[in-house]
């Protein structure tokens, strides 16, 4: 039995200590496995960023099933001397903008990447920023509120705090995944912290008051 765990355990480290490059590589060559591993090692926090850009899960799983057949797809093309992750997130991002035009009809223009700081408010820095547990039943209305106060940032802080917090992406990958400046992705994700939490302060104040009437 503990010969098995352990085999286990050796196949996980070196699955994880071979690069993307390598497998993609070993994928062109015919090596479904190899593209397999990929998928796993990218489809939870990919999945998690597009669930929360379009809010749907049916519409999130067809959207990422569309990213890792334009990645096989892809290939060929891709340089295989960096990481996928970056480039992934820049498909699915795209892909769900696409999403969203089409079946909200809205102009999302104003997601694209913008660089002005003319409407930016001098904001503090959040105090806590690690993810809120939900062990407890009540913290499933936290959740919700804190995608509340996500989904109402400006669209130029939202895509930076989803690929922070949902998909713990680098600033560094997030600014390629955006085409920005790694600094102008820290800058974003400090100014959108506080809102979050005002946004957040606002609700215990709200269900703090109600616990108040009775």
């Amino acid at each position: 039995m503990q010969v098995k765990e352990r085999t286990k355990t050796q196949k996980t480290q070196s699955a994880n200590e071979i690069t993307d490059g390598m497998l993609v590589t070993r994928t062109i060559a015919g090596d479904q496995q190899s593209f397999e591993v990929l998928v796993q090692r990218y489809n939870t926090p990919l999945f998690n960023f597009i669930c929360h850009l379009l809010g749907d899960y049916d519409l999130a799983c067809d959207v990422s099933q569309q990213v890792f057949l334009q990645l096989y797809i892809s290939m060929p093309t891709l340089r295989t001397g960096e990481p996928l992750k970056a480039w992934l997130f820049q498909v699915a991002r795209n892909r769900c903008l696409d999403e969203l035009r089409r079946k909200r009809s809205i102009h999302f223009s104003e997601l694209e990447a913008n660089h002005d700081d003319d409407d930016l408010s001098p904001l503090d820095i959040m105090p806590d920023n690690q993810p809120l547990p939900d062990e407890m039943a009540e913290r499933s209305d936290l959740q919700q509120a804190l995608r509340s106060a996500i989904d109402a940032l400006p669209p130029k802080f939202r895509s930076v705090v989803l690929l922070r917090y949902a998909s713990q992406l680098s600033f560094s990958e997030i600014g390629k995944t955006l085409s920005m400046p790694e600094a102008t992705a820290k800058t974003y994700f400090q100014r959108a912290r506080p809102l979050l939490r005002a946004a957040m302060a606002k609700h215990w104040k709200s269900e703090q008051a109600e616990g108040t009437v009775f």
